[in-house]
């Protein structure tokens, strides 16, 4: 308290010099209404800057919020979407009755770790076993395919990515349904895939969509990219196809994982036939 009155009395004048000043500018404004206008104009412009620029800081420290908000909603959208159900039907003559029954469910999954540039790439996702995650499951995110679970701990999941050598999905033709498998290209670039064993009567088409079809671990129609060149395999019974892929694997952050609700009696059943063969 001693240093503070010290400091003040040592620099009296510049005060007193800044309270005159301060006195005298409020009532120049206060009885002249043009400057009156002038600063008030101006003082909002100041506090409109500063709120915001506050408002900038706390929607960039609130974006993980809303990407959490966003990524819950997309789930709760896909296990809405008719792909994610199947037709019970049961009938005599005629169908009588239909029932849709859910066949996938979404479980929503931050990426923490990632990537592009191996012969071999892997994602890190933050659910695991205590979240229902169990090896096998597929991988999508809002763009289209990701990959599939390989290993599962309590609380993470080891995710191989698309971008694999030994990565290969059923795909499809979107225009004429004609069924292929999708990989990477042999480039390694991360933005191509291959689209390989396709009939070739199926007469494709530079731009059309290629998505799942159904038949592996994700429902039908998931984008997996679009047809970027044309050429025959070797042989000539098959056609091999470039595609551009959909999803940017650099720029994951968030991803649904696939539960296939029948998954299990499909394998048992299969399992079944290949015993017998």
């Amino acid at each position: 308290m001693r240093n503070l009155w010290i400091f003040i009395s040592k620099y009296n004048a510049f005060f007193l010099f800044l309270i005159f000043e301060v006195a005298s500018l409020i009532i120049y404004v206060k009885n002249n209404s043009f400057q009156r206008a002038e600063f008030l104009n101006s003082a909002n412009q100041v506090t409109g800057s500063i709120y915001a620029k506050v408002d900038q800081l706390c929607g960039y420290l609130s974006l993980k919020e809303v990407n959490d908000s966003l990524a819950r909603e997309n789930a709760h959208l896909r296990n809405t979407l008719k792909s994610a159900f199947y037709a019970d039907t049961l009938t005599k003559h005629k169908v009588e009755d239909t029932v849709y029954k859910q066949q996938y469910e979404y479980i929503i999954a931050r990426v923490i770790n990632n990537s592009v540039n191996h012969s071999n790439n892997y994602l890190t996702i933050n659910k695991g076993t205590k979240q229902g995650i169990i090896k096998g499951m597929g991988v999508i995110c809002n763009k289209g395919i990701v990959g599939k679970v390989v290993f599962v701990s309590d609380h993470f999941a080891l995710v191989q990515s698309l971008l694999h050598k030994d990565s290969q999905f059923s795909a499809m033709l979107a225009n004429n349904k004609e069924i292929g498998s999708i990989g990477w290209s042999d480039d390694m670039d991360p933005h191509k895939g291959i689209l390989k064993d396709v009939s070739n009567n199926a007469q494709p088409k530079l731009g059309e969509w290629v998505v799942t079809s159904g038949y592996s671990l994700f429902p039908e129609g998931v984008p997996i990219g679009k047809i970027s060149s044309l050429h025959t395999k070797g042989g000539g019974y098959a056609l091999n196809m470039e595609v551009t892929l959909s999803v940017d694997f650099s720029k994951l952050e968030y991803v649904n994982v696939v539960d296939n609700k029948f998954s299990k009696e499909q394998e048992a059943l299969e399992s079944q036939q290949k015993k017998d063969e």
